[in-house]
């Protein structure tokens, strides 16, 4: 590691703790409605374990950005993606909703991504048209509909979030994040249960698993998805 480097570390770290703390601004205000340019920071107003843990988390994700994929245009894209399942997390957990500008925005960013992340292609590739666009029904559609057989079975908030974040990841890294967030999300209602704070007919947020799932996905999941189909073509061919 040169000095570059680390001047490039530091300076995303940095940068990456601003963000976040506008993040943290939109976690307080956006349930509420209220303006995010306007007013008093709520982020200022006294000190919060939450704020700092955010605003060091925004750090953390700049410089493993930064590490992960360089400086370039794909570890903005990539860093904003997770900075919205940050917003989603905190605000799913506080409220029980996910509000629906959020998973456009992921949408948003998933159109930028086709000329941020490899470059556009129509069929080749983890992140090709066709499987951003398969992507974005491989989790969603089979989501929607156990919701008409079972109506309280998902949020509709969690189905657009796989619907906009498919398009982002690709199908493969979609499916795979949707499992692990099914496994995150399995151990929270275990523990709750346990700490008897919810009851076997009671529901809980939904949204904190699945974002950290596609969080993970991003940077294993078309990998874990490709090394599961090479072991099936390997039983196939043995």
């Amino acid at each position: 590691m040169n000095s570059t480097d680390i001047i490039s570390y530091i300076v995303a770290f940095l940068l990456g703790v601003v963000l976040f703390t506008l993040a943290n601004e939109i976690i307080l205000k956006l349930p509420n409605n209220e303006n995010i340019f306007k007013g008093k920071p709520k982020s200022f107003e006294k000190f919060s374990p939450r704020c700092l843990f955010i605003q060091i988390l925004g750090g953390v994700f700049g410089v493993l950005m930064v590490w992960q994929f360089d400086v370039s245009l794909e570890a903005v894209t990539v860093f904003l993606f997770f900075a919205l399942l940050t917003i989603i997390t905190f605000i799913d957990a506080d409220t029980m909703e996910i509000p629906f500008v959020l998973n456009v925005c992921i949408l948003v960013l998933g159109v930028i991504s086709i000329f941020t992340r490899g470059g556009f292609s129509l069929t080749g590739g983890d992140l090709s048209l066709v499987s951003r666009l398969i992507g974005m029904i491989c989790v969603s559609l089979p989501l929607f509909l156990i919701v008409l057989v079972i109506p309280d079975g998902f949020g509709g908030g969690d189905i657009k979030l796989m619907f906009a974040a498919g398009f982002f990841l690709g199908w493969k890294a979609t499916v795979i994040a949707f499992f692990i967030g099914l496994i995150i999300g399995g151990c929270q209602g275990v523990v709750l249960l346990a700490r008897r704070k919810k009851g076997k007919d009671d529901h809980f947020a939904f949204g904190p698993a699945l974002s950290v799932g596609l969080m993970i996905a991003t940077f294993v999941g078309s990998q874990v998805m490709n090394s599961y189909i090479n072991m099936i073509k390997a039983s196939f061919y043995a």
